[in-house]
């Protein structure tokens, strides 16, 4: 599966069902999906089979994820927000 995402598919399930994630995920998945390392866009691609609320409490910084790829994901994404 390694640096095999279909990049349509992977912006495809970057919306989801609360609008604060489409506003993060979207515009992540649009600017940097693409050269992400292989190992980064296999996490991304793995957190998008999260929970909506979990993301949303790791997004703001409410909770952390217990494993380390999703936590490194997510600090990825919120370090390259606005």
């Amino acid at each position: 599966m390694t640096s095999e995402h279909n990049f349509q598919r992977v912006r495809w399930h970057s919306r989801r069902g609360l609008l604060e994630l489409d506003l993060v995920l979207v515009p992540f998945a649009d600017q940097y999906f693409q050269t992400l390392s292989a190992a980064d866009q296999d996490a991304y691609v793995k957190l998008l089979t999260m929970e909506d609320q979990d993301l949303l409490a790791w997004m703001l910084g409410h909770a952390k994820p217990a494993e380390s790829d999703i936590a490194h994901i997510i600090n990825l994404i919120r370090s390259r927000r606005g």
